[in-house]
């Protein structure tokens, strides 16, 4: 069983196996484990730990008041990255639908993950176009990067294989009936974060079309 010290040191924060296995060897008497390995895999098995990935752990202590988050997870299982497209614009309270696949953009190739806490999804974008509208938000008492809700938007229109492209009116009704967005959120978004994602990202005529719905509202 892990030491109650190193739940509250750890919380709900991923941790390497390399920096875990040395966290429960300094808990037994300066005795360290002859196979570190096979100790995280009982512990896996007993439901004290969860492997995200290969390598990457989180502590499950929901009794002692830290259970894992896995939006925190999600920034580091594949990094950098933040989460963003239909989980953030949920998050916001934005589209009505609550979202169980934890979506995010980051600049190295497209990858999927899935654990016990979930299915997590990484979508590449470019450099530049990743730095722009980034929020770093008090999530389960831990930093998380997410898009802000232009960014999370843009991010949507920019991956999704087919978003009407030059037509206003297919676009109101791609927000409205498809994703079912409140448009009344809409009113309150910082165009000039979506002129930045048009001027640097691709899609460049429909995140201009959804400014004029903007401007329109």
């Amino acid at each position: 069983m892990i030491d109650t010290s190193i739940y509250k040191s750890i919380r709900n924060i991923p941790i390497s196996a390399t920096e875990l296995a040395t966290l429960i060897g300094e808990t037994q008497k300066g005795k360290a484990y002859r196979s570190p390995e096979n100790k995280l895999a009982r512990l896996e098995k007993n439901g004290e730990i969860i492997r995200l990935k290969r390598g990457l752990y989180v502590l499950d202590a929901a009794n002692l008041g830290f259970p894992p988050s896995a939006p925190i997870c999600s920034n580091h299982i594949y990094g950098p990255s933040y989460l963003s497209m239909q989980w953030a614009l949920s998050y916001y309270g934005i589209i009505p639908e609550r979202v169980t696949i934890y979506t995010g953009a980051t600049i190295k190739r497209s990858r999927k993950f899935e654990n016990k806490l979930g299915l997590f999804t990484y979508n590449q974008v470019s450099l530049p176009y990743f730095n722009i509208g980034i929020r770093n938000v008090d999530i389960d008492n831990a930093q998380c990067l997410i898009a802000s809700p232009e960014k999370a938007l843009s991010d949507l229109i920019l991956l999704e294989n087919y978003v009407p492209a030059h037509s206003l009116r297919s676009l109101l009704q791609y927000l409205e009936e498809d994703i079912r967005l409140d448009m009344d959120e809409l009113k309150h978004f910082d165009k000039n974060i979506l002129l930045q994602c048009a001027n640097i990202g691709r899609k460049k005529t429909t995140i201009l079309n959804l400014i004029k719905i903007i401007e329109k509202l």
